[in-house]
């Protein structure tokens, strides 16, 4: 398969999603936070929303995939299925050798496709069989101590951060928080591995040591990159990024634009503060104010510049996408109750499938009916349980191929 992303608006034809599982209701009130919920999903219902949410894509000719039977095609070979679960066990951060040992030989045991649910469900410290000859305090102790041997992944329906495809590369993120950053392995092993994937450039690697996510990164045009410098997001990984990306990528990509954006959990990413919905429309947080600083990393002669500035976003979609007019939906139609309940709900976060058509929560419908008012078609989704995760349908989706910009 070649992978093709070129913009954010373009006609998407293959996405990548995550159907929520068991993960969720692995979710408990005395660590939400560490997991990074406020609140937990019904997984009944959160999983029908996310049918939906998925039949809509079907329905405007989107072909779907999903991760989980991507990773079970990849992880045929046995020796590679052992490879991954030691990366994998290391990663999770697993020290303790018993334990490792314990849930290698479990997840083993387990054919292909359930192995990889356990491994995204998480393993319980009581579903174990606990040799009584092992001498291990912690061992012992787990059902006291902790409820898990292998945390969960319940954020993992979120598919936007931890992979981005980058023209026909890839930026193989490393997530800020440790709650999320084993979840690139996963779509890391299918690129590496899998029969339609082999061959991907790799722009980023989880092992850098500076953190970058999805949600920060926009694609705006064949030639320009948005960065969010955000919570999640830092300006050396920004900086890597565009060395590697800039100098290796033969495509027509000539710059990047980093935003400064606030270090707040309500300007979480740049895809939180706007999206692009049509050629010259873009949904934006109803808060923002004034100008924003950016850093434009460009090509030169000699290697690389940038530029800095200090304009409106309106200003800097004008100058970098050439356009001679900007039109700037706010999210909750600006009124000041609206725009603070629907920002929390991902009213400026959502998908475009092609120039002028988006797919959005139907709870946002003030949102909603100001981008029909500006002559974008919505394509309203439920979000009752899906939306308790933060995150709208931009969130909720990778692109792996939109067709090229006319």
């Amino acid at each position: 398969m070649n992978l093709s992303v070129y913009s954010e608006i373009g006609k998407l034809e293959k996405v990548l999603l995550h159907r929520p599982g068991e993960e969720l209701e692995n979710l408990a009130p005395f660590y939400l936070t560490d997991l990074l919920f406020d609140d937990i999903p019904f997984l009944k219902k959160a999983q029908e929303e996310h049918d939906y949410f998925a039949n809509v894509l079907k329905n405007n000719d989107v072909e779907v995939l999903y991760l989980s039977k991507l990773l079970e095609e990849t992880l045929t070979i046995n020796q590679l299925k052992n490879q991954f679960l030691d990366e994998f066990l290391d990663f999770s951060d697993i020290k303790n050798k018993f334990i490792f040992e314990l849930l290698k030989e479990y997840l083993l045991s387990l054919e292909t496709k359930k192995m990889i649910d356990k491994i995204i469900a998480g393993v319980r410290s009581d579903e174990l069989e606990i040799k009584r000859n092992i001498f291990s305090l912690r061992v012992r102790r787990a059902d006291i101590e902790i409820p898990f041997f292998l945390n969960p992944m319940p954020n993992l329906y979120f598919q936007r951060d931890p992979v981005a495809i980058l023209g026909k590369g890839a930026c193989i993120n490393r997530m800020k928080t440790q709650a999320r950053r084993r979840e690139v392995m996963l779509m890391e092993y299918v690129l590496k591995y899998h029969e339609d994937f082999k061959g991907t450039e790799f722009y980023y690697e989880k092992e850098f040591p500076y953190s970058i996510e999805g949600g920060d990164i926009l694609i705006l045009n064949n030639k320009t990159l948005a960065i969010g410098i955000s919570q999640r997001t830092s300006p050396e990984a920004v900086e890597i990024l565009a060395k590697r990306f800039l100098k290796e990528n033969k495509d027509s990509f000539e710059k990047i634009i980093a935003f400064i954006i606030p270090h707040d959990r309500a300007y979480m990413h740049l895809d939180t503060i706007f999206t692009m919905v049509d050629y010259n429309k873009f949904l934006v947080h109803a808060n923002l104010r004034g100008d924003l600083k950016t850093f434009t990393i460009f090509k030169t002669d000699k290697g690389f510049d940038f530029q800095e500035q200090e304009k409106s976003l309106e200003e800097i979609l004008k100058e970098h996408l050439h356009l001679d007019h900007v039109q700037l939906i706010k999210c909750g139609g600006g009124d000041i109750i609206a725009s603070h309940r629907e920002q929390w709900n991902d009213g400026s976060n959502c998908l475009a499938i092609e120039p002028g058509k988006v797919i959005a929560y139907d709870r946002n419908y003030v949102t909603n009916k100001e981008m029909e008012k500006a002559g974008i078609e919505v394509f309203e989704i439920p979000s009752g349980e899906i939306s308790r995760g933060r995150g709208g349908p931009r969130c909720a989706s990778m692109p792996l191929i939109r067709r090229n910009m006319v």
